[in-house]
């Protein structure tokens, strides 16, 4: 049974024209995208002297306009900045030595001259040496060694800032070689930040150098040929670089944090690879439906050109409909406050964009310069009945029981996300063995007060009044809460407050909660990571309904348009909910609950980063949504030409359960490449949705969509009249 005979006339479409102009002129196409991927590149990585992505991306708390920043806002426009301080560590050296002394009044001396340095402090500089007040905070709570701190202007910034850090570090590493056998390391926010953003960038590299070879292979495997299989890495590879440009050009309209560029870019190379795979098996199909069996060199300029018409025209319209829900998905983000969301939801957007384009003229083109390779091996058509068709057959004959089956694993999978909890880690992305994060967890135990304290009041009061406030801080856990008092000005005083376990922890929270519970006469902001959580997570409560319902309302919308059916959509986005929960529910799994750390190699830090969450679910949607696309556009297309209900979704499986195994296949090697980075909330990322993929790939769409079709029959297809006969005028259907 072949396919061409049937097909509508559709030449007037704008995708058959499409088609007809890609067909034409292919190598113009290829071309054209092979000059715009290598400017791509070249500007991503700074090539034109422009500055990089990676230079322009930052790192820090998801944050939102709540207390936190509001707070952090008030310290900054009083002068006090955490990024503007630099750190020295030093071991191994007597601090009271008087070789010691005099190496530190020197350094201090030089570098208190750099331009854009405010101060320097170090316990040999007080009124009274080591035994100043001041000095108390420089020097470790156990062993011998000391500490320094470089505080630069507020203002300093971008490659002045540089200059400055660059020429301090000169004097402190000056500083630690003229005392006899002292070892030194320096650091800063501003250091972790960058360590954190060239993570980012190797992690990139290190993903992309698994997942690309790995895929090809793969490819190989699936269409038989290397032709064929390189047909969408060439697309893929367009899409990366596509997505680094426009990553580039949102960098100077929004701020980007540095995990932005890794989820967004495996996103827009995962559908890269699902559009090219679909893209190249379709025009295989409609040439073979042509060739009838001929040898592949009597394949004819005009066989080819209908082909790929008909194949930018069905298969395109898959491409747009599965690209638009991906878009609905991530158009969810924008909902939120968090800028960290909006991020991703802006630049995903133009990164689905870009891998519809691709699939929609790249990868056609390289099929028509490609056609009589393609077939190489031969023109008999593909059969009609396979291991799909037979699973389908099976799954219609019991599907209650399949649907209560398959519901049981995912219900257990999913029930870990009820113990969810949510963290925003700072050093804690990086492995243990970075520098910057060992740097950090030293200062913590050794020089507590330069750590920071877990949580801080900033109170609009005199000192006087923040010390009263200060000495009646409500109990928390049965222990009144301490603070230090440190005036900034005569109207700004901030209280430090500690906490056992750390900024994160029980203990923080709780201290956050009771704090603005209990507010004196005079303003107060309570800031600090759980502060900055607190904020973060009201504000994801808050947002969410709203952006569930957004994303719902246009998928379901969408789904009756390609479908004529409202069950159908209901359905998908029911099947969806239970799929992405057993998604979250592996990740707390393994991240949160402790499992597999030694395997995927990671330290939990005894919670899930709070963008995950929404980041798993936005994304992990879009791709589910994705495949049922895939599916039921074979099985939309079948009913549409007069095949009964269940002929239809056991031919539309037989058909599109290939090209959605070897996708799901390929894509969750994209995101398995992306968990051997070392950032862990990469590693979240890539399970979270390399879960989801697999889960919907397999349980879902070859299990509980045809089970669910097969126990509903006729039904599947229901929709009231009115609504019929709206699809019927605006339907966008075969």
């Amino acid at each position: 049974m072949t396919d061409a005979p049937d097909h509508p006339d559709r030449s007037t479409s704008a995708l058959s024209h499409l088609g007809g102009l890609v067909g034409r002129h292919p190598r113009t196409v290829v071309l054209i995208w092979l000059l715009a991927v290598v400017a791509s590149f070249a500007g991503a990585t700074g090539a034109f002297g422009n500055q990089s992505l990676f230079e322009r991306l930052q790192s820090g708390d998801p944050s939102v306009a709540g207390e936190n920043l509001q707070g952090r806002d008030q310290l900054v426009a009083a002068g006090r900045s955490a990024t503007s301080t630099h750190l020295l560590q030093v071991t191994d050296a007597d601090a009271a030595a008087p070789a010691t002394v005099a190496a530190v009044k020197a350094a201090a001396s030089a570098i208190s001259g750099i331009d854009g340095v405010a101060s320097v402090a170090a316990p040999q500089l007080g009124p009274a040496g080591l035994d100043s007040p001041q000095a108390k905070t420089l020097l470790p709570t156990s062993g011998d060694g000391f500490a320094a701190v470089v505080t630069f202007d507020p203002g300093l910034e971008g490659d002045a800032r540089d200059r400055a850090q660059a020429q301090v570090d000169q004097q402190l590493d000056a500083l630690v070689a003229a005392i006899p056998g002292a070892h030194g390391t320096t650091g800063g926010l501003a250091d972790l930040i960058h360590a954190i953003t060239s993570q980012v960038e190797k992690d990139l590299r290190a993903g992309e150098g698994i997942a690309l070879p790995i895929s090809f292979l793969v490819m190989v495997l699936v269409f038989g040929g290397f032709v064929a299989a390189g047909m969408p890495i060439i697309g893929a590879i367009a899409s990366i670089a596509g997505a680094l440009a426009s990553l580039l050009g949102f960098s100077h309209v929004i701020d980007l944090d540095a995990t932005v560029v890794n989820v967004v870019t495996v996103l827009g190379l995962g559908l890269c690879i699902d559009y090219g795979l679909l893209t190249v098996s379709r025009f295989r199909e409609e040439l073979r439906s042509r060739v009838q069996g001929r040898p592949a060199s009597e394949i004819t300029q005009e066989e080819v050109l209908a082909a790929i018409v008909r194949t930018v025209d069905s298969a395109g319209r898959t491409v747009v409909f599965s690209g638009l829900t991906v878009a609905i998905s991530l158009g969810g983000l924008l909902v939120f406050e968090a800028s960290i969301l909006k991020a991703i939801g802006s630049a995903g957007l133009s990164v689905v964009l870009v891998a519809m384009l691709v699939a929609l003229t790249l990868v056609p083109a390289l099929c028509v310069l490609g056609a009589r390779r393609l077939l190489k091996r031969g023109t008999e058509q593909a059969p009609e009945e396979g291991v799909f068709s037979r699973l389908a057959t099976r799954v219609f004959r019991h599907p209650l029981l399949v649907i209560v089956a398959v519901l049981a694993v995912l219900g257990t999978l999913a029930a870990p996300a009820f113990d969810l909890r949510l963290t925003s880690s700072g050093k804690e992305l990086l492995p243990v063995s970075a520098p910057q994060r060992e740097f950090f967890t030293t200062l913590e135990a050794r020089y507590p007060g330069l750590a920071g304290p877990d949580v801080q009041v900033v109170a609009t009061a005199t000192p006087e009044q923040a010390q009263a406030y200060a000495a009646a801080l409500p109990v928390v856990g049965g222990t009144r809460l301490t603070g230090r008092v440190e005036a900034v000005s005569d109207r700004l005083s901030v209280i430090a407050i500690d906490t056992p376990g750390g900024p994160l922890d029980d203990g923080a929270r709780d201290a956050v909660t009771a704090l603005r519970a209990d507010r004196p006469d005079f303003p107060t902001k309570v800031i600090g990571q759980a502060s900055g959580l607190r904020d973060f997570t009201d504000s994801l409560r808050e947002r969410a309904p709203y952006a569930f319902a957004l994303v719902a309302l246009a998928t379901l919308v969408l789904l009756f348009l390609m479908t004529g059916s409202v069950v159908i959509p209901v359905k998908a986005l029911l099947m969806n909910v239970v799929s992405l929960g057993a998604s979250l529910g592996i990740v707390v799994w393994v991240f949160q609950q402790e499992h597999l750390q030694g395997l995927l190699g990671f330290d939990s830090v005894g919670g899930i980063e709070s963008t995950i969450p929404m980041l798993v679910l936005a994304f992990g949607f879009g791709l589910s949504m994705d495949y049922e696309v895939f599916l039921l556009s074979r099985i939309v297309e079948l009913h549409e030409r007069g095949a009964d209900n269940d002929h239809a979704v056991i031919a539309g499986l037989q058909r599109s359960g290939r090209i959605i195994t070897s996708a799901a296949i390929l894509v969750v090697i994209v995101f398995s490449g992306f968990v051997a980075g070392q950032l862990l909330i990469i590693k979240e990322t890539g399970v979270g949705l390399a879960v989801a993929v697999l889960l919907d790939a397999t349980l879902v769409r070859m299990l509980l969509v045809p089970a669910t079709m097969a126990l509903l029959g006729d039904w599947n297809w229901w929709a009231p009249a009115r609504l019929k006969r709206w699809h019927a005028r605006f339907g966008i259907t075969e």
